[in-house]
């Protein structure tokens, strides 16, 4: 189904760690049903504005009850500050849902783990959400670099949870790969840091796990028209937009 390209308002926006907004907005039922993975393109600025380009935010959680999509982003530049200054009842464009998500076809009837790092934590919270749907209860293992947010949310869906961090203020200091044993599952689903994923990626490759990751890079269609966003894989140059985002660990990283 093609992406819906419309203005929506912004029902409620706040931070929830520093740097860190949590972002609620309206999507009507009508319009097609998000999946975990997918993403959208933001902007609350001019065309003629700087910066050119629209921002993809992936989708934390989507209520058709309520009629709302969830984005949970981190403030890095100028767009995304632009996203930050939006307040209740202001417009936002979005282009969306875009890309492929996570296909919950291959966790049916298996033992899943959810692996996840800062921001890239934040499509975790609506693929836990879907698999529950699906009758998984995935475990989460998180890795974070002061402090954990978020975490009670993906803990009411999920069975065990570990969490590690840089400062070790919170779980286990250190890193998210030292708390994941893959051969205590079927399929481990990432998202988060290149490094991380790749180190996950490889865990999972030694002890014979599939290993399926969602990749991040910078786009400016999102409809994969531009092929500005192209990842090198093992048939050849894919669009991570349209192709992607996700894609299994082997095929993009290799092991």
């Amino acid at each position: 189904m093609p992406a819906i390209c419309c203005n929506t308002t912004v029902l409620e926006h706040r931070q929830v760690a520093t740097g860190i907004q949590l972002m609620t907005v309206a999507w009507p039922s009508q319009h097609p049903a998000p999946k975990a993975g997918q993403f959208f393109m933001l902007r609350c600025w001019a065309a003629n504005e700087s910066p050119v380009l629209s921002r993809p935010i992936s989708v934390h959680a989507y209520d058709r009850t309520t009629a709302t999509v969830q984005f949970l982003y981190e403030v890095r530049g100028e767009g995304t500050k632009k996203l930050a200054a939006l307040t209740e009842g202001e417009t936002l464009r979005l282009v969306g849902p875009t890309g492929n998500g996570f296909d919950l076809e291959d966790a049916k009837g298996k033992k899943v783990a959810l692996v996840g790092g800062g921001i890239g934590t934040a499509p975790l919270y609506q693929l836990a959400v879907e698999l529950n749907q699906a009758g998984t209860t995935p475990d989460y293992y998180a890795g974070f670099r002061e402090r954990a947010y978020e975490l009670d949310k993906l803990s009411s869906v999920c069975g065990k949870v570990q969490l590690a961090t840089d400062s070790g203020l919170e779980g286990v200091k250190g890193l998210v790969t030292q708390l994941l044993n893959p051969s205590d599952y079927d399929l481990v689903l990432c998202c988060g840091p290149e490094p991380m994923m790749r180190a996950v990626a490889k865990l999972c490759a030694e002890q014979g796990v599939r290993c399926v990751v969602s990749l991040e890079r910078k786009m400016a269609c999102g409809i994969g028209a531009c092929l500005g966003c192209t990842c090198h894989t093992s048939t050849g140059g894919r669009c991570v937009c349209k192709e992607g985002p996700v894609f299994d660990a082997q095929e993009v990283f290799g092991q």
